[in-house]
């Protein structure tokens, strides 16, 4: 299905609203609280009028969505895409909010968004527009109120173009204001690798708590960018035989396992895997084959009730964020098949993140090696938490993510009380 259609078809924020409710359901959450938790902070709408190289103008509409701070100041990426909704931003602060506590992270969640086609602009106006955007949302940022990183299609180059925007209009430089910086502003050296080491680790914990092993399993990564190449690599790595791959431009298939630096080194120089000399399959058929994991590290709505059925897959570990409907999840559910949730698999990228927050403000710098076990200890401390949950209240992955997050948002509200 393509994103556009998935769009009718599914409200994003009511998907995330639907997770919250399953899980409250669960744990019997007060109906007051629930009303709290659905509702979204502040989401701020703003123009971005910029001058195009040629002396023209063109407007754009960006969004930033503060969906929770009581446990923190505000954190999520910025994308840019021509598919951006209000409706989306808001659903993907709500999950950064939920990933955040259930990482036990001291922040709530953020999101935001521009509507445009990055590849048709060029790197002038690309910059224009990030600083134009800055400058709109600057009443919303800053390193205790509200944190961007990069999303899709934004980079360590958009950050450092934010941070030095808002350092402009300070009046000094301030790092902490943004993660997934260059290394040489303070950025972490893991951070690009992070979301995709931290998919594979839960994927590690995951094969070890069911008892299967690793070495010679088969998996499909759906989605050949940042996050689902740096899965592939690092699966590999443990020994896992990546069967199929695809991006945008289709698929490819290869039952002797891709050798996966190749295909990353063919990727980077070419902008994409389109050409590759091998197996062509269909980009949707990715998600069918026989595998025994499938990674869907692409965009939201991947997994719907028009196809969970013919997913064939033992285990699904997601790297996106949304890619299963409440509607799928009913039928892999029921199907037996495993399905980590996005709010605890691709949690990877805000932990490196928030250790690189860390050093911003204290000026200590962690160094790789340290960078990767903290990543680890949290990640497989969040797992832990996860799975038990499941098998104390015999629910989903999901369900049990959730509730373990909302639980800790909870109590914070127990605390803080509700102001005035």
């Amino acid at each position: 299905m393509k994103r556009q259609e998935a769009a009718k078809k599914f409200s994003l924020a009511e998907m995330a609203r639907e997770q919250i409710a399953r899980a409250a359901r669960v744990m019997e959450l007060p109906a007051d609280l629930l009303t709290i938790l659905n509702c979204p902070k502040r989401v701020l709408t703003v123009s971005l009028p910029i001058e195009r190289d040629d002396g023209s103008i063109s407007c754009f509409t960006g969004f930033r969505c503060q969906y929770n701070n009581m446990r923190g100041p505000t954190k999520g990426g910025v994308r840019i895409h021509p598919d951006v909704t209000e409706d989306e931003v808001i659903a993907l602060a709500a999950w950064m909010t939920w990933k955040c506590a259930l990482v036990d992270l001291p922040y709530g969640g953020a999101k935001g968004g521009i509507i445009c086609d990055p590849t048709k602009l060029s790197e002038k106006e690309l910059e224009r527009l990030i600083r134009r955007y800055t400058t709109e949302i600057m009443p919303l940022l800053g390193p205790h109120q509200d944190i961007p990183a990069p999303d899709v299609f934004t980079t360590s180059k958009e950050m450092a173009w934010m941070m030095d925007t808002f350092s402009m209009f300070k009046g000094y430089t301030e790092p902490s204001v943004v993660t997934g910086k260059p290394e040489v502003l303070g950025g972490s050296p893991i951070r690009k690798e992070a979301t995709g080491r931290g998919v594979a680790i839960v994927t590690r914990q995951l094969f070890e708590k069911l008892g299967w092993s690793l070495k010679g399993a088969r998996a499909a990564i759906q989605g050949f960018g940042n996050v689902g190449s740096f899965t592939a690599l690092f699966l590999s790595e443990m020994g896992v035989k990546i069967v199929a791959v695809s991006d945008v431009y289709g698929g490819y298939a290869d039952d002797r396992g891709f050798k996966i630096p190749e295909l990353m080194a063919y990727a980077e120089k070419h902008g994409s895997l389109r050409g590759w000399p091998g197996e062509r399959i269909e980009r949707d058929e990715i998600l069918y084959q026989d595998v025994d994991l499938l990674v869907p590290a692409a965009l939201e709505n991947q997994l719907h009730a028009g196809n969970a059925a013919r997913i064939r897959a033992r285990a699904i570990v997601e790297g996106a964020n949304g890619p299963t409907t409440p509607e799928a999840d009913e039928v892999l559910e029921k199907r037996g098949i495993h399905v980590v949730p996005d709010i605890l698999a691709n949690s990877g990228g805000v932990i490196v993140s928030h250790l690189e927050w860390v050093q911003a403000l204290s000026g200590l710098l962690w160094e790789r090696e340290e960078t990767i076990s903290r990543l680890e200890r949290r990640l497989v401390r969040s797992f832990d938490a996860v799975w038990k949950k499941a098998q104390e209240k015999r629910v989903s992955l999901r369900t049990a993510a959730y509730i373990v997050a909302l639980e800790r948002v909870v109590e914070t509200y127990r605390y803080r009380g509700l102001f005035p």
